[in-house]
């Protein structure tokens, strides 16, 4: 399994090959496309995240081995994209990973300027 910074760094080789923003917005819709949908069940208010300017629910479960699988879901497309991005980078690692990680990722790609005021407060 890869490092949390090899994922990282896969992400932004990934948007490094577009240059409009057109572009890396087509490859987020296209990565939130791909994200397996969220069981009704699990959009609870639970499970909501707080802040968001669009609905996004996020489940975190601990597993035997001690890694966390997340999932999750939005109602806003690009922000759909954005979701599958931090499950891609986070899931499958311990939370004593996660929590020492540095998710500088989102500033390389260029997103957080990107994003009206309220998703960054979001993300």
């Amino acid at each position: 399994m890869n490092t949390i910074n090899e994922l990282q760094d896969e992400v932004i080789e990934e948007f490094s090959t577009f240059t409009d923003w057109m572009d890396k917005y087509a490859l987020l819709i296209e990565m939130g496309n791909a994200l397996e949908p969220l069981e009704e069940r699990f959009k609870t208010s639970d499970n909501l995240i707080e802040g968001c300017q669009s609905r996004v629910w996020l489940t975190a479960d601990l597993g035997t081995d001690g890694r966390i699988t997340f999932r999750g879901d939005s109602d806003a497309v690009i922000v759909k994209g954005i979701v599958s991005l931090l499950i891609r980078v986070l899931s499958g690692h311990t939370p004593s990973e996660i929590t020492a990680s540095d998710l500088y990722f989102i500033d390389r790609i260029g997103l957080k300027e990107h994003l009206s005021p309220t998703r960054s407060n979001g993300l």
